[in-house]
């Protein structure tokens, strides 16, 4: 699993980047100092960042369940 595309339609997003990117949008949301506009920015991209990192997370278990069931075998 090389890459991983988000429903915005962006380029593929690797899960350590979104998890950085998701790192920062929490600290800046965390200090405070925007503007509610802002906040509400970031928090969206929050959100979508928490979603591709899901998805990633979601599909190296799936790809781990698969080796598991086959040592099984």
């Amino acid at each position: 699993m090389a890459e991983q595309t988000g429903s915005t339609g962006q380029e593929s997003t690797s899960y350590e980047e979104a998890r950085e990117e998701l790192v920062d949008v929490v600290r800046r949301l965390e200090a405070g100092g925007t503007t509610l506009e802002e906040s509400l920015a970031l928090w969206e991209r929050g959100e979508e960042l928490a979603r591709v990192c899901q998805r990633w997370l979601d599909g190296a278990r799936e790809r781990l369940d698969k080796v598991l069931e086959a040592d099984a075998d």
